[in-house]
């Protein structure tokens, strides 16, 4: 990959992180809930998306080609 390409998907995804944190801040200040649930959603999302990320990791056959190379 790229670096620039790189550098694109890290700018649009600190920016998604960045607007939905905002968002959500928006939205939590206007039910008034306590302070401990934003965080504990906060953490249950990033775990699930490295939970995803991992297990893709893992799981991916095309990614082993390393694997196969006789030392």
């Amino acid at each position: 990959m790229k670096i620039d390409k790189l550098a694109l998907i890290l700018v649009v995804v600190g920016g998604a992180i960045l607007g939905t944190l905002w968002l959500g801040s928006m939205i939590l200040a206007s039910l008034q809930m306590p302070v401990i649930w934003p965080l504990v959603i906060m953490a249950a999302v990033v775990g699930y998306i490295a939970w995803r990320v991992l297990e893709d990791r893992l799981r991916s056959t095309e990614d082993d080609h390393y694997d196969k190379i006789e030392k």
